[in-house]
């Protein structure tokens, strides 16, 4: 048994050490919310907070997270940074198909926590690990920066 904290509750599970993180979220505790992209950790759809830094979920094993806590897209709102980005989202219209969304929210959310008043240049960099392929990286950017504006 691995034993980790998601979302603020205790959880264990009974897999191989080496499932991904993803894995255990999606089809063990049935948390959809994180989505599989790639698998290699290049395009930011499996991006989760594990103790407070972004990782992604598809190539990190279970248990290199046990006794961590794992945040995921549905407990980001729990916060007021979490929430400032989730509204950021809706003004801005950023959603088109959603598929990347959760991602870009938790990497968005881990450049507020660790820099309260991005530049221009600091969201370009935080942000372009996480690709959309419906291209909203425009409004992506605006909510970010409208986001931080709303926490200052």
């Amino acid at each position: 048994m691995i034993s980790f904290r998601l979302n603020g509750q205790a959880q264990q599970v009974d897999v191989p050490g080496d499932t991904p993180v993803l894995w255990v979220l999606r089809d063990t505790l049935g948390m959809t919310g994180t989505k599989f992209g790639c698998g290699i950790a290049v395009c930011g759809a499996c991006t989760v907070h594990i103790d407070g830094e972004q990782r992604r979920a598809c190539v990190t094993p279970i248990e290199s997270v046990a006794g961590q806590q794992i945040t995921t897209i549905e407990a980001i709102g729990g916060d007021r940074i979490g929430l400032a980005v989730q509204d950021a989202w809706v003004k801005h219209d950023v959603v088109q198909c959603g598929y990347c969304q959760s991602g870009q929210i938790m990497a968005a959310v881990a450049l507020l926590k660790t820099n309260p008043k991005p530049s221009d240049a600091d969201i370009d960099a935080a942000m372009s690990a996480n690709l959309c392929r419906c291209g909203t990286y425009v409004r992506i950017h605006a909510a970010v920066k409208d986001a931080a504006s709303a926490l200052a």
